[in-house]
């Protein structure tokens, strides 16, 4: 029987912000390119597939917070540094889905009508931005945290999500700190495992400084073992840190 779920547990993650509470709304749409290589002598079409394509569109509303949604998605329209995206359906829960991204923001649109609240919609459009390992701009893969706030001392290993089999294409992790107070540098890395019991290390992101917000994409290429854990280390004496893993398999 199919498990369907409700839209109002999907989050928005925007580089280091989290903007979930300023949507309402979040399309996401891929596509392939293909090339016709239909022939005399064919009753049918054949196509060859060419290249990957994929495009987010986000709305809701408008506000004029620091770090809101006109500030932020102001500031990202033109920029040279391509954002780093992720959206999470039913996040908060270790092995739900998520989309996860790299994309230029291609448009930025407010809507104030007279007799209602103002509202905005962001559209952007995927690229890997010849990123080395990044094969795809955009991919469908699972979340690697529940998005809380963890304090320096119970840092450490997640519980895993379990993908029932490794793969053999690589992937893409994104990771978004979205509040840091710790007192010292922590890294955060992707792990993988055969069995659930023995991890290695996956992706290592570089090492977020203390008090500081920040993102990153990283891709891998090769065998992805069946399972996938977060973990996080720091030698903090006080604080703690809000952030987001997610990982697609290629």
């Amino acid at each position: 029987m199919p498990t369907f779920i409700h839209g109002k547990g999907t989050s928005v993650l925007l580089d280091e912000f989290d903007l979930s509470t300023y949507f309402n709304s979040a399309d996401v749409a891929m596509s392939t390119d293909t090339a016709e290589t239909t022939a005399f002598g064919q009753s049918s079409k054949s196509y060859l597939v060419g290249l990957r394509d994929g495009t987010l569109s986000l709305s809701g509303m408008w506000a004029a917070d620091t770090d809101g949604s006109d500030e932020e998605l102001s500031a990202i329209l033109g920029a040279a540094t391509t954002p780093v995206v992720t959206v999470q359906y039913n996040s908060g829960t270790i092995g739900n889905r998520a989309t996860l991204a790299k994309a230029h923001e291609t448009s930025y649109s407010i809507s104030s009508p007279v007799a209602d609240i103002v509202t905005i919609t962001a559209d952007f459009n995927a690229s890997t931005d010849g990123t080395a390992n990044l094969t795809l701009s955009i991919a469908q893969g699972v979340q690697l945290t529940a998005g809380s706030s963890i304090a320096f001392g119970s840092l450490g290993d997640l519980a895993s999500a379990n993908n029932t089999a490794s793969s053999a294409n690589g992937g893409m992790g994104n990771l978004h700190v979205t509040e840091n107070t710790l007192d010292a540098a922590c890294t955060i890395k992707i792990q993988d495992s055969a069995d659930d019991a023995t991890f290695a290390d996956l992706i290592t992101f570089s090492a977020v400084s203390s008090s500081t917000a920040t993102s990153e994409q990283k891709a891998v290429t090769g065998t992805v073992a069946q399972y996938l854990r977060a973990t996080a280390s720091s030698a903090a004496t006080s604080g703690s840190i809000t952030f987001h893993v997610a990982f697609a398999r290629y």
